[in-house]
């Protein structure tokens, strides 16, 4: 049985080269068993290798199938929302241990990257862009935000001239600079946290589906063609775990976001991103774009909920493309795709446990990249006995949509254009 091809995106064409795993058949027995290979799976599989554990990993389809394979590629600290949105709403005591680790994601990929020798184009510095003056004081407010909490690597630039080395675009009023920032090519990424995984000993079964899990003392995770008896299981599905478990399923709603990349753009390239850093707007529904290994413009923004695929990316993405650089008004797009990411009401990951040894991460919203490698790395504490970061997230509420899963829809892109409108308007 063959696995399915990766999304037609940049990545997959550039991908280093990675074998096709085999399709679990008849029994295996483990410590962990890992459902989903994406950031979030491979991440807690690494961590739970490293500590002597035997660790099976089932990807429905191939390794960074989903959203891990497809995303922006941007190191960006902190959460969906971000620390002092969850002070505010949740109060001090909840947020002081979140805002301990809001850093830690980008540490743990860097780490993966230099132990493992994993090869994806890592590059520092990443760049929040501002186009109001309203939207610049919001960037001084993240700045002294981020300091309070550890990140000494932030400055702001609003001289116009000065913007320009960093972002040359007319659009932008004032940009956050973080050196701790930075961006990779995601699905190498995934790729060689696998390769890490088999490395530990660990083996990863592909085109192997979990079609149910059954509780007990010890877990069996049903496939199509077999199944893992394992002591523990990791529920690591975010917006594909379809039927798995009804009840994780049922609070979030699976969002679309679509990403373009240019042909090779030479010097243009370096005329455009001078510093080569990755950058974001800070609107509600943000743009996003840097530069592949390639020097392509990697450009991505907007959201489609409940997770239609587009059937003309291009035109969605394009024209914001060429509103911040007019320069590309005819360059040639070779690559267009769209992936699924996991939204939750509270803009907050949801994490817990379904029984006494299944837990599970999901609804990173958008803002997974570092969050799955800092949660990879919670979920093999908390199976080791050591719960209290864990914890830290698992106490934060989950919310359902209002209306239930048929008005979830609506309701959220009603929403998200209120708040897309306060930013166009400037209010």
């Amino acid at each position: 049985m063959s696995s399915n091809p990766h999304a037609p995106s940049l990545y997959a064409a550039t991908a280093n080269p990675a074998p096709i795993r085999p399709t679990l058949v008849g029994d295996v027995e483990v410590d962990v068993c890992v459902v989903g290979a994406g950031y979030t799976g491979l991440s807690s599989a690494i961590a739970l290798a490293e500590s002597g554990m035997k660790v099976a990993v089932l990807e429905q389809s191939r390794i960074g199938w989903g959203a891990s394979g497809r995303n922006g590629g941007q190191i960006v600290h902190s959460y969906s929302r971000d620390i002092d949105f969850i002070e505010g709403f949740y109060g001090k005591e909840m947020a002081k241990p979140l805002g301990e680790m809001m850093m830690e994601g980008a540490k743990v990929i860097r780490e993966r990257i230099a132990k493992y020798n994993i090869s994806c184009d890592l590059k520092n510095g990443g760049v929040y862009a501002a186009m109001t003056p309203k939207k610049v004081r919001q960037l001084h407010e993240h700045k002294e935000l981020w300091e309070k909490w550890g990140n000494k690597d932030l400055r702001i630039v609003e001289d116009a001239t000065e913007v320009r080395k960093y972002v040359n675009s007319a659009r932008y009023a004032g940009l956050l600079i973080d050196m701790s920032g930075g961006h990779i090519h995601p699905l190498n990424l995934a790729l060689g946290e696998a390769a890490a995984v088999e490395q530990l000993g660990g083996n990863i079964y592909e085109n192997s589906g979990a079609t149910r899990i059954e509780r007990g003392a010890k877990a069996v995770v049903h496939t199509a063609t077999g199944k893992v008896n394992a002591k523990f299981v990791i529920v690591a599905c975010n917006a594909y775990i379809g039927d798995l478990e009804t009840a994780l399923a049922a609070k979030t709603m699976p969002c679309g976001t679509q990403v373009i990349a240019t042909e090779p753009l030479g010097k243009l390239a370096d005329e455009l991103l001078p510093t080569d850093y990755c950058v974001e707007d800070n609107n509600f529904l943000l743009d996003y774009f840097r530069l592949s290994g390639d020097k392509r413009l990697i450009y991505g923004g907007g959201v489609i909920y409940g997770a239609r695929d587009p059937a003309h990316v291009e035109s969605i993405i394009r024209p914001k493309m060429i509103k911040t650089f007019p320069q590309l008004a005819n360059t040639k797009i070779d690559f267009g795709w769209t992936g699924n990411f996991s939204l939750t009401l509270s803009r907050l990951p949801q994490v817990g446990r379904l029984s006494d040894n299944i837990y599970y991460s999901q609804g990173c919203s958008g803002h997974g990249v570092t969050y799955t490698h800092l949660v990879g790395r919670l979920l093999g504490e908390v199976i080791n006995g050591q719960a209290g970061r864990f914890d830290a997230f698992a106490r934060l509420p989950h919310y359902p949509f209002p209306g239930g899963r048929l008005f979830r829809i609506p309701f959220t892109a009603l929403g998200a254009w209120y708040y897309d409108m306060r930013d166009k308007l400037g209010i």
